[in-house]
């Protein structure tokens, strides 16, 4: 296999390396938002979302899933509240289709929705905190979902401590006509814009699915890996809570199951996962990391979960593992097929 290096764009290493070693400046343009304000949004979304949202303070937040009653996921949700609204942020193509759910389930309730065109940017890598400092702002959230208002370059923004991004990091939700100034500020203070291909190579290697690319409405929260993150088994009842409880009470087993693939030739999204000539499977995330060389995100079938279990991609050997470590690593991060 050559060199990953051999693989790679130009100075895409490059990017990459700031990403792990500093700051990157990742621009989000299919992020927008949703606001919901009146006196029962709280309650509104409590008996909505999968995870818990009446509990939360301003300024505090999480992540959380729509899901219809078969429990098939319609969206993931950054959950943010402010004292006069909840900002929902989503994916821009899910802001219709979660607006029209959530009012279609209003019923009576004194609660409005209305859509945010916003520019969301994100920050990523060790040295977001120390360039948050350099551009005044020197106490930035801490936990998941965290919160507050800040100001870059003069202009108001809303940062956010954002826990589905690769090696954690911050979101920025700025208006779109102040986002270019943000954006240079961030630039000048020291943040290295990189593009798509570095950030899915982050996201693969840290095992962070995003809706779109390995999230659908075919999905059930169970098969992305996302229910501790996303889902509040304390919470009362929810559209789709009885397919996920269900679910629980059975072990979490499901069918198929979101895994990452070590990979000896780069793939595409949607190419075939197979073993032993029966198709168990589809790429959703592919991508070539200067540290690991070619890997993916898949679903794979149940019986295909275990680390180190070999099958073909394009019929091309890969590797099932649950977790990437250095390529010195590989061994140890690859135990025998069970």
């Amino acid at each position: 296999m050559p060199s990953p290096p051999d693989l790679l764009p130009h100075d895409v290493a490059g990017e990459y390396a700031a990403a792990r070693e500093g700051v990157a400046l990742v621009d989000l343009p299919r992020r927008s938002l949703l606001e919901a304000s009146g006196p029962a949004r709280q309650k509104l979304l409590q008996g909505m979302l999968s995870n818990d949202v009446s509990g939360r303070a301003p300024g505090q937040g999480c992540r959380a899933a729509l899901l219809n009653v078969k429990g098939a996921v319609q969206a993931l949700l950054r959950v943010l509240v402010e004292k006069d609204v909840i900002v929902l942020e989503t994916d821009l193509d899910r802001v219709g289709p979660v607006q029209q759910v959530l009012e279609h389930h209003r019923v009576a309730a004194p609660v409005r929705f209305a859509a945010r065109p916003t520019s969301v940017l994100a920050l990523i890598g060790p040295g977001a905190e120390r360039l948050l400092s350099a551009v005044g702002i020197d106490s930035p959230p801490a936990k998941p979902e965290a919160h507050q208002a800040v100001a870059i370059a003069g202009h108001p923004l809303r940062l956010v401590r954002a826990g589905d991004l690769p090696g954690g990091g911050f979101v920025l939700h700025a208006a779109p006509e102040t986002s270019t100034a943000v954006r240079e500020a961030l630039r000048a203070a020291g943040a290295r814009p990189v593009g798509h291909d570095v950030l899915d190579a982050l996201r693969v290697e840290a095992l962070r699915p995003w809706y779109g690319s390995d999230v659908t409405d075919q999905n059930l929260l169970h098969e992305t890996g996302l229910v501790a993150e996303c889902h509040s088994p304390a919470k009362g009842c929810y559209v789709g809570q009885e397919v996920v409880a269900r679910l629980e009470a059975r072990g979490g087993h499901v069918n198929k199951g979101l895994r990452g693939l070590r990979l000896s030739a780069p793939a595409t999204a949607g190419a075939a996962v197979t073993a032993e000539g029966r198709d168990i499977g589809r790429v959703t995330t592919a991508a070539v990391s200067p540290r690991l060389g070619p890997i993916a995100l898949a679903y794979v079938h149940r019986d295909h979960f275990a680390p180190g279990t070999a099958v073909q991609v394009d019929g091309a050997p890969a590797t099932v593992v649950t977790s990437f470590g250095e390529p010195s690593e590989k061994k140890a991060a690859e135990p025998a097929r069970e």
